[in-house]
């Protein structure tokens, strides 16, 4: 609606009379409505983040789940020291190669 105001035109609602930016009234309204919008933008952030800080205090996991577990991590660890290459040891866990490579470095 600021974008259609600065280049001179306005937004009228056909169906809800209060969405006028054209006249005062109406950018009043829409101007108190935006306000509102972003207070609870706001606090859906604040609850939001809240929510994750607990979350984390009980100790729930967040992102994607890893592919391979430790055992299998120190396994493919040890497979490649023994001389296997990345990619048989990538096709034996049905992973992709950047994973091990990614398991390997530090």
């Amino acid at each position: 609606a600021e974008r259609l105001t600065e280049k001179g035109a306005g937004l009228q609602s056909l169906d809800e009379p209060w969405a006028d930016t054209t006249s005062p009234s109406g950018r009043m309204v829409m101007t108190v409505f935006g306000g509102i919008a972003e207070f609870e933008r706001t606090l859906i952030i604040s609850r939001t983040n809240d929510g994750r800080i607990a979350a984390k205090a009980r100790g729930v996991a967040f992102g994607r789940p890893k592919k391979m577990r430790p055992d299998q991590q120190q396994l493919a660890r040890e497979l490649v020291r023994d001389g296997k290459s990345i990619s048989t040891v990538a096709r034996t866990f049905d992973v992709h190669p950047a994973t091990i490579y990614r398991i390997i470095e530090p």
